[in-house]
């Protein structure tokens, strides 16, 4: 394992362009470089891996997952739990019935909304999806131990949580 110095010194290895060293300042000690370089380069791994096959985005293949694991959720409810404004959540959605992966149905119990769930082709499709998204995980995380993915997924849970809870309570442990 390197040093934290190492680790700091890296990027300016990795910027340099005609012999002229690339620095990036405090970058390499924030968090939240680290975690933007991760996200652009899992999000790139996805493209050429789930992407290429199933022509999906990640935010597209999380929104299926939610709805195939709460049939019936209703269209305003998939947008608060994907943290999206209502405008964009119907464009998702019309993107996904246009796929013949999902049904959009009024609701039974408000007939301003609508209600989602997967379509038995939009059922099988999520299977491919996530044997792909399994596979492209288990690639990109294989640096890493098993205990170590595990770990590192508690911890950004425990960021995350943290982040958004109240102000004032008590962070999740």
């Amino acid at each position: 394992m390197r040093s934290p110095g190492e680790m700091a010194d890296a990027p300016a290895a990795a910027g340099a362009r005609n012999g002229q060293e690339l620095s990036y300042g405090l970058l390499p000690q924030v968090l939240g470089y680290h975690l933007r370089r991760t996200q652009v380069a899992i999000f790139r791994h996805f493209s050429r891996t789930v992407a290429a096959e199933e022509d999906i985005t990640p935010g597209l293949l999380g929104m299926l997952q939610v709805i195939a694991a709460n049939p019936g959720l209703a269209q305003s409810r998939l947008a608060e739990a994907m943290e999206v404004d209502r405008s964009t959540i119907v464009k998702v959605v019309d993107q996904l019935e246009g796929r013949s992966l999902i049904v959009r149905e009024p609701s039974p119990h408000d007939r301003r909304s609508y209600c989602l769930r997967l379509t038995e082709g939009g059922n099988a499709a999520l299977q491919r999806m996530q044997a792909l998204m399994r596979k492209h995980e288990d690639e990109f995380t294989q640096v890493l131990s098993a205990e170590e993915r595990q770990l590192l997924i508690h911890l950004l849970a425990r960021l995350h949580s943290r982040a958004e809870a109240e102000p004032g309570a008590a962070p999740p442990r």
